[in-house]
């Protein structure tokens, strides 16, 4: 491989790998928010059991984000120098501003959610969970800000080979950012509703049967169940923005070669970018043109309107249907579990296992989405402004090999220990219990709250 192209692996394996807490963080944060306000206002012991188990998950997800970001930060300069050269002076404030929302807003009020619950007044403890959430939302804000600005540039004019800012605005709330914001917010959602879910699951499998165990199962299970339609919703609107803006991506989406009415919906095809066609064919006749034009005569862009000018196609035809597939069986798993929980009835073994096995289904789902917006804006680095070519740097090709496999070594080994972690974290949980330090003092409960434990 040339140095350009182990340098998109390299970025790419370094975004895979950063991408996955950003995703478990701010969605998590608010399911934090969530149980302590729950209990504020009950005064039931279990919402804080919950809050300080998950607490401990959140802030070992923020601190791999954090590493992981500035870790990937770097390549901009090593192995993207033309990027920077050329809209630096877009991505730079925009990056900034999403470094100063996570270090200076979410780290010093991280603090205070740890360590704070005896040490400062209940509605501190509450603010400092809001500003955390808060900011890891406002984080995520920045980052797709430049990320749609990127698919959809608008606002800036070209100088002497420069990108200059003419229109703030513009180019904050491009485009394409209203439906990528919702769609990643969404994707967060899910990530985390079905990582308490399944770990909530796990250790109800274990016997571990505490008020707080149910609690945070069924706030995932419904979470989960009332956001995967709006997913739903949002991945439509967001294709249709994107057959308006990049119809070259939808094309690459859905295997399409030739503009035309009438399109198949591809379930499955091996597409062949040699002979332009799809070979072993699994199609809905007129499918992709009622879903792209909500009629079945509708006219869907071809690749052969792009040649030269469109991502390669077999990457982005199956990440966007394994996106979609964990999306369907996502849908299938929280509805089906929703109906016991909505019944009162205890869930079936069966179902509590696949719900542990799909425990990071949002991760899945994430990557795939991910892959498919970013090697859809191939051959692009700036949509039409900035090819990905002419940003690469002259790094020698068996530089960045070697920093890429060492990169790949610390990731899998990261991860599995992550996953390890929280797992481990669950076994402890079910084998000892809530420890009695974490239980709040006496004279922290509120009067009206029971004096011990009764519900189920």
């Amino acid at each position: 491989m040339d140095a350009s192209t182990l340098a998109r692996i390299q970025f790419g394996a370094n975004i895979s790998f950063h991408i996955l807490f950003p995703a478990i963080t701010i969605a998590l944060g608010w399911v934090l928010l969530y149980f302590r306000f729950a209990y504020s206002r009950s005064g039931d012991l279990k919402w804080m059991q919950a809050y300080f188990f998950w607490v401990k998950i959140f802030a070992l997800s923020f601190a791999l984000g954090i590493v992981s970001g500035v870790t990937m930060s770097f390549q901009f300069g090593t192995n993207w120098p033309g990027f920077m050269n050329t809209v630096g002076n877009i991505a730079g404030p925009l990056l900034a501003y999403e470094v100063l929302t996570a270090f200076f807003l979410e780290a010093v009020f991280l603090g205070v959610m740890l360590f704070g619950f005896r040490k400062v007044p209940a509605s501190l403890h509450i603010l400092a969970t809001v500003l955390v959430a808060a900011g890891t939302t406002a984080s995520a804000f920045w980052i797709l800000a430049l990320n749609s600005w990127m698919q959809t540039p608008v606002g800036f004019e070209m100088r002497e080979g420069v990108a200059y800012p003419t229109d703030w605005l513009a180019i904050l709330f491009s485009p394409s950012l209203p439906y990528r914001l919702a769609h990643m917010l969404l994707a967060s959602g899910l990530t985390v509703a079905f990582l308490v879910t399944g770990v909530s699951a796990y250790r109800w499998l274990r016997g571990d049967r505490a008020p707080a165990v149910g609690a945070a199962l069924r706030t995932g299970i419904l979470v989960a169940a009332v956001l995967i339609p709006l997913q739903i919703l949002a991945g439509d609107l967001h294709g249709l923005n994107t057959l308006e803006h990049q119809p070259q991506k939808v094309a690459a989406m859905e295997a399409n070669w030739r503009t035309g009415a009438n399109v198949p919906l591809l379930l499955f095809a091996w597409p062949d970018e040699r002979a332009r066609r799809n070979h072993a064919e699994i199609a809905i006749p007129n499918g992709a043109s009622i879903v792209l034009r909500h009629e079945a005569g509708g006219v869907v862009p071809g690749l052969d309107q792009y040649e030269g000018n469109h991502p390669p196609v077999a990457p982005v035809f199956f990440a966007f249907r394994t996106m979609v597939g964990v999306g369907i069986l996502m849908l299938l798993a929280s509805w089906t579990a929703a109906y016991f929980v909505l019944r009162r009835r205890e869930l079936p073994p069966a179902l509590l296992r696949l719900l542990v096995l799909m425990t990071f289904a949002g991760w899945i789902a994430t990557l795939a989405g991910w892959y498919t917006t970013e090697i859809g804006r191939q051959p692009w680095l700036v949509q039409g402004v900035l090819a990905t070519r002419a940003a690469a740097s002259s790094v020698a090709a068996p530089l960045i090999a070697g920093s890429l496999a060492t990169y790949l070594l610390v990731y899998v080994a990261l991860i599995a220990s992550y996953i390890a972690v929280v797992f481990g974290m669950a076994r402890k949980a079910a084998n000892e219990g809530p420890p009695k330090a974490q239980l709040p003092d006496a004279a922290l409960v509120p009067r009206f709250a029971p004096a011990e434990e009764t519900r189920p």
